[in-house]
């Protein structure tokens, strides 16, 4: 649930309704000053014409790097101006007669060590580290098609998976993997608490840490492929639902001087969760946060390395409703015994310094705003580096707290959002820092910035990139952002509107809400536009107001706004949304008789939930991969969230679509993909089966093989798809 809305559209319908809002009846546009969907999104064939200016930067130790298709540059860090390193030509001269490394694109290419003069190169055949000064390559695999892999660049000790099981070189350390019952070295947990690997090297590059789960317990979700042949193919995904029986992970550690594998000793580990695995400095001992099935107690635990045993715990956590670790601790790299976490224990999420003891230190930042990234460290003067919401809910800016007394300063503007993580932005030493940022007025800007103190004081950043407007010569619409009041009477809650560019105060126009309204997500922000997405462009310019609320229950505003909607998902939720629809209402310009709803995933159950709760108000809505009962959601997620359908029926019922379909008037097209492994399909398909039953009609698209998010160019027919049901039942 946590990747939302990209793209999805039809290429079924199981209605006679689709000729009747086919987007290819959709009359051409006629002025070129008017934007159409190839134009504006990414997998529209014009789109590259109309993106904004970006330039792929990088660090190699302390020098800055620019990548580009076919040559990358240093950059002189006082002035900008750019040295050829090399070219792909060049590199392609270099390799041969060994062209299996041969690059597409230099764009990929990473500098994994910040005192030797070496690439990472990334081919369909394998992985080799280049020297670009010696022009050979000083370590190669051979081998491609793995689920995983990890390289310890000090020792180039080699992890990978391939057909389930886990290798390390050339040795072959598991037999019983298969990537579906048994899966080794991959993320766990359906990816939850910040869990993206599964393989993870020690410092020194000798031992390999590595999950292994167990799921031949968890049910089998049919998930059938029906574009593989001229028979169906029988696909499934190992999906625990909310109160089932959920896998099991263990942790393994390979060491490669004795060759031995062994396992923590942390006993059963049924309905138990393992994240944010860290490697001390000394690569001795494994930290580990734990939690328990029902989420509201975590503790930080060590393991030995070298025998697998618990030795101690150094931090314990625990809530009325959920904690949720998302982040490893971090080391001080000037103190070995010294480590910061990141938690909310005081409501906000803020970082906090400790000792190998258990023994806290200190809270170094604190405050009513959420440390939304620790970026890194300078150990110099031995400052902390992050990103936090300090200036304002919709900000997001750069700042550095000293480690010693808590001191902390902010590096930029403090407004717009700033350190926008299109790779690593610090340098290895953390004196330099990319910082590419934009604000609701700016497309963006990428500024070198020196972070020590007493450049602040006097600033010497570098401008590296001032993207200009690239819809200058467009008819734009207009985005405008500001704050009502959430349903509690004092709450702010932020939203974007979106109106047409040629906007007239005197006419009343049909208006359509997007929303999301979950957790992890934030729809708001004072990027550029505010963050509109594309489709909001193509909606305003065909004369409608799109409105979009972050709602309690979304992200980065502290515990009891996220924790509102604990037990009962939709409800509050819902609650702000309608104080939205209040405030869109007393706007003279808007036809309150002509509201429309949209939303992908969680806000696709916004969707559903408001077209059958408020049936008088919403004349149209589209949800996309909806979910519809909660029961048929992930244990993780929704367990979080919602507890057990044993412990929580109420809640359960209550946020059930299945009770409430025939509630609908409005006209509701329902789209998802059969393929689908988040949000499964018999989802939508129970609820249009809820509605039949209650004699109500549900518009239903569905794309075959596809899963949760679309890709490619659907992307763009998908859009079309939706605008167009709103042109036809709407407008």
């Amino acid at each position: 649930m946590k990747h939302f809305l990209l793209s999805i559209l039809m290429t079924a319908s199981i209605t006679a309704m689709a000729q009747q809002h086919s987007p290819n009846k959709a009359a051409p546009t006629t002025d070129d000053r008017l934007f159409t969907e190839e134009q504006v999104f990414s997998s529209g064939e014009e789109y590259k014409n109309f993106s904004i200016e970006n330039k792929v930067l990088t660090w190699w130790g302390d020098e800055l790097i620019r990548l580009d298709r076919q040559e990358c540059f240093t950059v002189n860090k006082k002035t900008g101006k750019e040295t050829l390193l090399f070219s792909n030509e060049q590199l392609t001269s270099w390799l041969a007669p060994d062209i299996t490394f041969k690059q597409q694109s230099l764009r990929s290419i990473t500098f994994p060590c910040p005192d030797k003069p070496l690439v990472l190169l990334l081919s369909g055949q394998g992985v080799a580290l280049f020297n670009f000064k010696t022009h050979a390559i000083e370590w190669k695999h051979n081998g491609a098609g793995y689920a995983a892999h990890r390289l310890a660049t000090k020792t180039n000790n080699y992890a990978y998976i391939k057909e389930g099981n886990l290798y390390v070189n050339s040795d072959k350390l598991t037999t019983d993997g298969d990537d579906d019952a048994i899966v080794y070295g991959q993320a766990v947990h359906r990816n939850e608490w910040g869990i993206e690997d599964g393989l993870f090297w020690s410092p020194d590059g000798n031992s390999l840490a590595f999950y292994r789960m167990d799921q031949s317990m968890v049910q089998n979700h049919p998930l059938p492929s029906y574009l593989q042949g001229d028979r169906v193919k029988d696909t499934k995904t190992r999906y625990p639902m909310a109160g089932d029986t959920s896998h099991k992970v263990t942790i393994g550690v390979y060491n490669t001087a004795s060759k031995k594998l062994t396992y923590l000793d942390c006993g059963d580990p049924t309905d138990r969760f393992f994240t944010n695995i860290q490697w001390s400095p000394d690569s001795k001992t494994i930290y580990l946060f734990e939690l328990n099935r029902e989420q509201n107690k975590t503790k930080l635990d060590a393991y030995s390395a070298g025998t697998g045993k618990f030795f101690n715990t150094l931090y314990r956590e625990e809530s009325a409703k959920y904690v949720e670790p998302l982040v490893p601790i971090q080391f001080l790299p000037w103190n070995d015994k010294q480590f910061v976490i990141q938690t909310r224990r005081d409501g906000y999420n803020h970082l906090y310094l400790y000792d190998t003891t258990g023994k806290l230190i200190r809270q170094l930042t604190k405050g009513e705003f959420e440390v939304t990234d620790m970026i890194g460290f300078c150990k110099d003067d031995k400052r902390i580096i992050f990103k936090s919401r300090e200036a304002s809910p919709i900000h997001n800016n750069l700042y550095n707290v000293y480690a010693d007394n808590g001191k902390r300063y902010r590096m930029d503007n403090g407004y717009g959002v700033h350190g926008a993580s299109y790779g690593k932005i610090l340098s290895s030493s953390g004196k330099y820092l990319i910082d590419t940022w934009s604000s609701h007025n700016t497309p963006r800007c990428i500024d070198l910035v020196n972070t020590s103190e007493a450049a602040q004081k006097k600033p010497t950043a570098v401008s590296l990139l001032k993207a200009a407007d690239p819809w200058k010569d467009k008819h734009q619409p207009i985005f405008e952002a500001g704050s009502i009041k959430a349903a509690d009477g004092k709450t702010d809650l932020y939203y974007r509107i979106v109106k047409p560019y040629n906007f007239d105060e005197t006419k009343k126009y049909p208006a359509v809400i997007y929303v999301y309204g979950g957790p992890h997500a934030r729809n708001v922000d004072d990027r550029w536009h505010y963050t509109s997405r594309p489709w909001e462009t193509i909606m305003s310019q065909k004369g409608y107001i799109v409105f979009i609320l972050d709602n309690r229950g979304s992200s980065e505003r502290g515990l009891e706004f996220e924790q509102a909607t604990w037990h009962q998902l939709g409800k509050v939720e819902m609650e702000d949304q309608m104080k939205g629809v209040e405030y869109l209402k007393s706007l003279p310009y808007i036809d309150g008789n002509r509201l429309g709803v949209h939303g992908w995933s969680f806000g696709g159950f916004m969707t559903c939930s408001l077209m059958t709760t408020y049936p008088d108000v919403f004349k149209v809505g589209v949800a996309g991969g909806p979910v519809i009962d909660w029961k048929w959601y992930e244990v993780m997620y929704g367990e979080r969230y919602m507890g057990t359908p044993q412990n929580n029926p109420d809640g359960y019922k209550n946020s059930s679509l299945l009770y409430k379909a025939g509630n609908l008037k409005g006209r509701l097209l329902v789209i998802t993909g059969m393929s689908d492994p988040t949000v499964v399909p018999q989802n939508c398909l129970n609820f249009l089966n809820a509605a039949e039953q209650a004699g109500k009609q549900v518009d239903f698209y569905a794309y075959p093989d596809e899963g949760h998010n679309m890709a490619g160019h659907k992307q763009v027919t998908l859009h079309k798809r939706i605008t167009q049901y709103f042109e036809d039942f709407l407008k």
